[in-house]
C-alpha cells in the first residue's frame, strides 16, 4: 500500500517558536533565511513563493536575490526603487498588498493575481534583506496578522545577523 505523506498548516506562532529555536544553533543568517523560506511555503499553503532579497554587495542601490523557495520564477536584481520589495527596503517598512496587479510603479515586476508581504531586515541601521512572500490568490493576507508575523521573523533574523556580525569582529 502507498504511503503519503499530508503536510498540516502551521500556525504561525509555532512557525516562529521554531524558527526561535533554530536561529539559536544557525551558523549564518543564509541558513535561517533557507529555513523560514521553506518552512513558511510549506506550511502555509497560500503562500506561493517565500523568500528573501540581500543587499547586493556590489551596488548598494540594488537587491539580489537570496534564499526561496516556491512556484514563482522570482528576478534576479531589482532596484531600490522597483516593487514592493524596493518600496520595503527604501521606507524600512512591512509592506502588505493586496490585490498586486494594479499598475503602477510600486508594483512593477509583479504577475497578475499576486499579492505579496514583505519585511525589511535592519543591521547596524542597515537593510541586509527584504523578507518578500507571494500568493496567487486574492486577498490571501490578512494585514495586521501578516505584519506581525513578518516583523517577528525580522527580529529572529536579525538577532542572527548581529550573531553573525559579532562573530567576525572578533575573528577579525
Amino acid at each position: 500500500m502507498e504511503q503519503r505523506l499530508y503536510i498540516v498548516p502551521m500556525p504561525h506562532k509555532y512557525l516562529l517558536k521554531e524558527f526561535e529555536e533554530f536561529a539559536r544553533s544557525a551558523a549564518e543568517p543564509d541558513a535561517m533565511m533557507q529555513r523560514i523560506s521553506q518552512r513558511v511555503h510549506l506550511h502555509i499553503p497560500r503562500y506561493n513563493w517565500v523568500g528573501f532579497y540581500l543587499i547586493d554587495k556590489k551596488d548598494s542601490s540594488a537587491l539580489v536575490l537570496g534564499p526561496h523557495t516556491g512556484s514563482f520564477t522570482p528576478k534576479a536584481k531589482i532596484s531600490w526603487n522597483e516593487g514592493l520589495c524596493g518600496a520595503a527596503a527604501a521606507t524600512r517598512r512591512v509592506i502588505v498588498a493586496d490585490k498586486c496587479c494594479r499598475r503602477s510603479a510600486l508594483y512593477s515586476g509583479l504577475r497578475s493575481g499576486q499579492i505579496a508581504d514583505i519585511g525589511a531586515y535592519h543591521r547596524r541601521q542597515q537593510i541586509s534583506a527584504v523578507f518578500n512572500v507571494e500568493s496567487y490568490f486574492l486577498a490571501a493576507f490578512k494585514a495586521t496578522q501578516e505584519r506581525e508575523f513578518v516583523e517577528a521573523c525580522a527580529k529572529i533574523l536579525s538577532r542572527c545577523f548581529a550573531r553573525t556580525e559579532a562573530t567576525d569582529m572578533v575573528h577579525a
